[in-house]
């Protein structure tokens, strides 16, 4: 668990359902995500992630709590083969909590835990175009832009740019 002030980053818990559907189950967030998130975001999706969360080992999808309830959700996926020392971080946030510095004091603290985690020397997000907000939580915590891979996401029935975004670690 990482406390940060008035929230929390933790491991889900069953308890976590209700308020997965409650906030997942919003257009406005499913728009920035992966289809994997769904919308509409049902009770048997959420059961469905905090089955596949539990039983990751070791832990790399998170909750973000405030006052005990979930708001979002952050995590690191570590590549495999050649890409193994890179991660891929991804997060998203209830919309009622956007615009509270929220996200960005959850990737800063993903970030400096995947990096003491994990043998990676990058961690990489892959923000779609128009996601202006997103791009900035990544710019606030130190990621660079590298690069926009054009017409590479299909999302809700158009193509879409992506912006990569990272951060290096030097030995």
């Amino acid at each position: 668990m990482i406390l940060l002030g008035d929230f929390e980053i933790r491991p889900y818990a069953s308890s976590d359902i209700a308020a997965l559907v409650k906030h997942g189950n919003n257009a406005a967030v499913a728009r920035n995500l992966r289809d994997r998130f769904p919308h509409p975001y049902t009770r048997a999706h959420a059961i469905d992630w905090i089955r596949y969360v539990r039983a990751e080992n070791p832990v790399r999808d998170f909750a973000i709590a405030m006052r005990m309830e979930l708001i979002g959700g952050i995590g690191v996926q570590i590549q495999d083969d050649v890409y193994r020392r890179s991660a891929e971080i991804g997060y998203w946030l209830a919309q009622p909590y956007w615009g509270r510095g929220i996200a960005t004091r959850a990737v800063e603290a993903m970030t400096d835990y995947a990096f003491a985690t994990y043998p990676i020397v990058r961690i990489y997000a892959n923000v779609f175009d128009g996601n202006a907000a997103s791009a900035r939580v990544l710019e606030k915590v130190g990621y660079e832009f590298e690069g926009r891979l054009r017409k590479s996401v299909y999302k809700d029935g158009k193509m879409l740019d992506q912006l990569v975004y990272a951060m290096i670690r030097e030995s």
